[in-house]
């Protein structure tokens, strides 16, 4: 159901966006994600959970470092604050009701902006997060995560937890406190931590061991006060390699879980992957979901893709078919997110400055994400995929191979088994068959 709770329909004309069929030439309606279509188990809306990121589809203006902003929002004009904030609310319900997104995603300063003062910008979180219980009471549209901005203001250019002055880490303290009420009063099911500046331009001034302690004692201090409230969600840590800092200490899935475990913070933490961010590292986005499930620790997912001919995080929504199969594969054979969802982290392009666009926009990520996860369960059910790649490791269903996997096995005869070894013909690995296969059912 589609509601307007303000005084103005911001998206006009347009209507709520139900599924068509691939047949459709509509192109304001669902080709792939039909809501209700069980695949593997669950609904698409089940597995997907897809959630709209307040910050890109309501904040961003299309502005760059070459130049200001090109989409002028109706729902920004106020000169009030307050008003812009509830404007803004307006837009964004109308938006997920009509698109038929169960979630949505947000930084502190997405919903209102920050004030000069901090008891006034505390005063305007509680004001507009009590005017965000009833949106979500009238819509039936939910928080995924919530997040505090601890990046954008000049005071965290040096970062949040880990900046080298303890008065700076008291203000961020603050801001996240005020984060996690709202999140909690909002019924959020999950919590972001994202370290836009939790790094280093140069280990010249930098003491990294400190700043790491500092802040592991940061997150272990938010966690416990949130369990103290009654949260019992995920605590999410996003990876990002650079951008803004040169090294940033969440530089990937593996460093994140490395750090996670040295800290004693696994039990209640996993990630939010994003696909931009996985690529940056030098990765795939299968490979940090593979990396993440192997430490029972995928938890949410950041949908997006950058630009293979730019360096930097353009945040484009996801559209690449192959890259998304295979990200459903794994995402099907770990069963799926762990208390997260698929939030949109992604923005319309600089000169995409219709309104419609940003339903195009959505339509097609969601849409890409539902047929990729088709394909995927098509493959994983009806080819030889799976079956290829347990042929790969027969050889350890032997017995010498079960020995040494349940560690029964020491050195002395592992290597008597490999004295006898000098006509060994290695196995192909069939990269070209698995990569037909997946070209198959596309």
């Amino acid at each position: 159901m589609s509601i307007i709770l303000g005084d103005k329909e911001y998206f006009k004309g347009i209507p709520e966006i139900v599924y068509e069929g691939k047949e459709s030439d509509n192109p304001l309606a669902f080709k792939y994600y039909d809501a209700n279509k069980v695949v593997a188990g669950k609904s698409l809306k089940e597995h997907f959970r897809f959630a709209i990121a307040y910050w890109h589809t309501f904040c961003g203006t299309g502005g760059d470092p070459f130049g200001p902003g090109t989409k002028l929002f109706p729902w920004d004009v106020s000169n009030d604050p307050m008003q812009r904030a509830k404007n803004k609310m307006d837009a964004a319900f109308e938006f997920f009701t009509k698109i038929g997104a169960p979630y949505y995603c947000f930084h502190d300063f997405d919903l209102v902006e920050e004030a000069d003062k901090f008891s006034d910008s505390e005063d305007r979180l509680a004001k507009i997060t009590e005017y965000a219980v009833e949106k979500q009471a009238a819509s039936g549209v939910k928080l995924l995560w919530g997040t505090a901005n601890l990046f954008s203001h000049p005071r965290y250019m040096n970062g949040a937890a880990t900046n080298p002055d303890f008065t700076v880490v008291t203000r961020a303290a603050a801001q996240i406190k005020n984060a996690i009420d709202a999140t909690i009063r909002l019924g959020g099911e999950n919590y972001v931590f994202w370290g836009g500046r939790e790094g280093y331009m140069t280990l010249l001034n930098t003491d990294m061991k400190s700043e790491l302690d500092h802040m592991a004692r940061f997150l272990h201090l938010c966690k416990d006060y949130a369990r103290g409230q009654g949260f019992k969600g995920n605590f999410l840590i996003e990876p990002k390699p650079m951008e803004p800092t040169k090294h940033q200490y969440d530089f990937d899935a593996a460093t994140v879980i490395g750090f996670l475990r040295q800290y004693d913070l696994l039990d209640d933490f996993k990630l939010n992957l994003e696909v931009n961010h996985a690529t940056l590292a030098q990765h795939t986005m299968q490979h940090e979901m593979q990396v993440a499930a192997n430490a029972g620790a995928l938890g949410s997912m950041d949908a997006n893709r950058g630009d293979y001919q730019n360096g930097w995080d353009t945040d484009q929504f996801p559209m690449n078919i192959g890259e998304l199969t295979e990200m459903m594969l794994v995402f099907l054979e770990v069963g799926g997110l762990q208390g997260g969802g698929v939030n949109f982290d992604a923005k319309t392009r600089r000169n995409s400055t219709d309104l419609e666009d940003i339903f195009l926009a959505h339509i097609g990520g969601m849409d890409a994400f539902a047929r990729a996860l088709l394909v995927a369960d098509q493959i994983l059910t009806n080819s030889d995929y799976q079956k290829l790649k347990q042929k790969r490791y027969q050889s350890f269903s032997s017995e010498q191979g079960k020995a040494f996997e349940s560690g029964e096995m020491d050195l002395k005869a592992l290597a008597e088994l490999g004295r006898n070894t000098d006509d060994l013909t290695p196995s192909s690995g069939k990269q070209e068959l698995f990569e037909n296969i997946i070209n198959q059912y596309i």
